[in-house]
């Protein structure tokens, strides 16, 4: 009575050596990016998951990810929106020096306020979408699935799934977390963090 889930953070994508913020902007994978996530397939290969579904985001970076390292071709393949990265508005593809000077962050943001006065999700709204995520796969059924997301939004997702509301989990490039859930009781059982044994 356990589902199991391996969330997985993209490969390194071209907005990572721009130094830009990229939330939503569409950034593909670099050719380091897409040589991790041909290791990752690799290593999957030689030691199958069994992963039952594979969801991925439909941003460019994560897209490509699914594609080259899934490792489970036979498993059906779930693009959703509900898995891109955090909503950064205005933010998205801008520098970061030019952004603190065009959309400095206050001193305090209220939970159910936007991002910037410009727009971006506020946290309750990424809070919500995870929670619409975590509900689409759980019902999706199998025993194992992949999620192929963001840094930013698998830590949401985690944050919902363990109650750590202030908890950070690191995601390098190609890294994954490793839980299982209990289908009798709320239990997530972190098994493994930013775990890259490909690389």
């Amino acid at each position: 009575m356990t589902f199991r889930l391996s969330l997985l953070r993209h490969g390194r994508s071209r907005a990572d050596d721009e130094n830009v913020h990229e939330g939503r902007y569409d950034s593909p994978l670099t050719a380091v990016g897409h040589a991790q996530a041909r290791a990752l397939a690799a290593y999957w290969q030689a030691h199958p998951p069994g992963f039952d579904r594979v969801y991925t985001s439909t941003l460019s970076r994560a897209l490509e990810t699914a594609t080259l390292g899934a490792g489970a071709p036979e498993s059906p393949v779930t693009p959703t929106p509900l898995l891109m990265e955090w909503d950064n508005g205005p933010l998205a593809g801008l520098p970061r020096e030019e952004a603190q000077e065009r959309y400095p962050v206050p001193a305090f943001r209220h939970d159910l306020s936007s991002l910037t006065h410009d727009g971006g999700e506020s946290q309750a709204a990424i809070r919500a979408r995870a929670l619409l995520a975590l509900e689409l796969i759980w019902q999706g059924g199998g025993e194992h699935a992949l999620v192929v997301s963001h840094g930013g939004f698998l830590n949401s997702m985690l944050r919902e799934l363990t109650g750590a509301h202030r908890a950070w989990f690191r995601f390098g490039d190609t890294a994954f977390v490793t839980v299982e859930l209990s289908r009798t009781s709320h239990t997530a059982l972190v098994t493994g963090v930013n775990l890259t044994p490909h690389l």
